[in-house]
């Protein structure tokens, strides 16, 4: 079998089962060789993460350890300009993959604003897209939401075939109803996250006191001394 190559990106502030469960749904349905998890450095349409490229980075690899063919990648992190996926795909591109070889993992609630990102259409020239169930946005609701581009559209179920000419996959699976933005109000709130984030990811955010109001004002400070803190090399 041709190499098969999940990408999932996300700010990742921080990682949650949710995003696990979307890797690990397009990673079973189209028999993925390899999945490629990448926290944005500067997300365009977001506030700047709470936590900085550093610690993501670490979340990242912590909740992926031990996934057989599931790598943390800084292909994004490394670079002081807003990660869009265009650029993304682009870069891969260069580093010799083929569009075909592709698969970007998305959210079906994310997926239905594509149509705001940038480079769109032409975006999905870029690779194949696999899209996910979520809480409340089934997959099967996205034909009718996204009629120009239902064409395009496949049922992933039982093995689909996956061809040269670019195609959206759709996957539905149960993945978690969590978010980011609820793990850091618990973590305001000095409630438990456990269940939530995998286990080492969770140790993590206890051990360096992520998510609470001293470690943002600190995390703001340390920024501010030493810019370049947080930025890797090496992974991707």
């Amino acid at each position: 079998m041709s190499r098969r190559v999940g990408i999932l990106g996300g700010t990742f502030d921080p990682i949650h089962c949710g995003h696990i469960d979307l890797g690990a749904a397009v990673h079973r349905a189209l028999e993925l060789t390899s999945l490629l998890v990448i926290p944005a450095n500067v997300p365009p349409h977001r506030p700047r993460p709470t936590a900085s490229s550093f610690h993501r980075f670490a979340m990242v690899a912590l909740a992926v350890a031990g996934r057989s063919m599931w790598q943390a990648s800084d292909l994004e992190v490394i670079h002081d300009t807003p990660s869009y996926t265009t650029t993304t795909l682009q870069r891969l591109h260069a580093c010799g993959f083929q569009p075909s070889e592709l698969f970007f993992v998305i959210g079906a609630d994310a997926f239905a604003e594509i149509g705001s990102w940038k480079d769109y259409p032409h975006i999905l020239e870029g690779a194949h897209f696999a899209v996910v169930s979520r809480p409340g946005c089934p997959v099967d609701a996205l034909p009718e939401r996204l009629p120009e581009l239902a064409p395009r559209m496949k049922n992933a179920s039982g093995s689909p075939v996956v061809s040269s000419r670019l195609s959206i996959f759709l996957i539905s699976a149960a993945t978690a109803d969590v978010s980011s933005t609820a793990i850091r109000q618990l973590r305001l709130d000095r409630r438990p996250i456990t269940g939530l984030v995998p286990p080492g990811v969770e140790q993590h955010i206890e051990q360096h006191g992520l998510y609470t109001s001293f470690a943002a004002e600190q995390q703001h400070a340390d920024q501010l001394t030493n810019p370049a803190a947080g930025r890797l090399h090496g992974q991707s």
